[in-house]
């Protein structure tokens, strides 16, 4: 009897120790919380991009585009047709490519996918909306019916292709300088958040 009271109570000891010791173990579920607070942190609206040249001429490159877009489409009547939906889908599909970008860009999502070189995608983007907008612009410029749609739609196709060039030559410029303090930050950036949250870790003496 002696015995088994003596296992039972050795038995019950460990159990308490195993529990005491677990609730101290490196391998609780306490660094979920902080890899939470990160992903919810990262996302946030980036004033600076927005404020910085880049993200301007990205906003005036959406609006303008949307406006182009506006004043294809009130167009009713045209023959032929393929000058007005060249510069239709050119028009809609930088204001789609553009729009997305920028939010990209002004919620800090791309920091969360650093392995795209965002800085060459911006460029890339940038130089193929200038170009078509161009090519768009000079097609419906010479094949239209002089309506006041057609005429303001060429002219705002024009001047978002100067926005766009001037974007295509600061990201030209950005590009071979590798030098990103005026746009947005994807390496360094994404470095600097692993670096501060393993660092609010090692701070932490019961997640050693």
């Amino acid at each position: 009897m002696r015995n088994n009271e003596e296992t039972e109570g050795f038995d019950g000891e460990a159990s308490n120790t195993s529990m005491i010791s677990g609730a101290h173990s490196p391998y609780q579920p306490t660094t979920e919380p902080v890899h939470s607070r990160n992903v919810f942190r990262a996302i946030r609206c980036d004033l600076d991009y927005i404020k910085s040249h880049f993200g301007v001429l990205k906003v005036i490159e959406v609006v303008l585009a949307l406006i182009s877009f506006i004043f294809i489409e009130t167009i009713m009547m045209c023959s032929p047709c393929a000058a007005v939906y060249l510069f239709e889908f050119v028009s809609c599909s930088a204001f789609v490519v553009t729009g997305v970008l920028l939010l990209i860009f002004s919620l800090n999502l791309h920091t969360k996918v650093p392995h795209i070189n965002w800085s060459l995608t911006d460029l890339i983007n940038t130089a193929t909306s200038s170009l078509f907008f161009f090519l768009a612009s000079v097609v419906l410029a010479a094949l239209n019916h002089r309506t006041g749609a057609e005429i303001a739609a060429v002219i705002c196709g024009f001047l978002v292709m100067g926005v766009y060039g001037l974007n295509t030559y600061l990201a030209v410029r950005r590009w071979r300088l590798g030098d990103s303090h005026d746009g947005p930050l994807q390496t360094s950036e994404y470095i600097r958040a692993r670096t501060a949250s393993r660092g609010e870790v090692e701070s932490r003496p019961e997640l050693q």
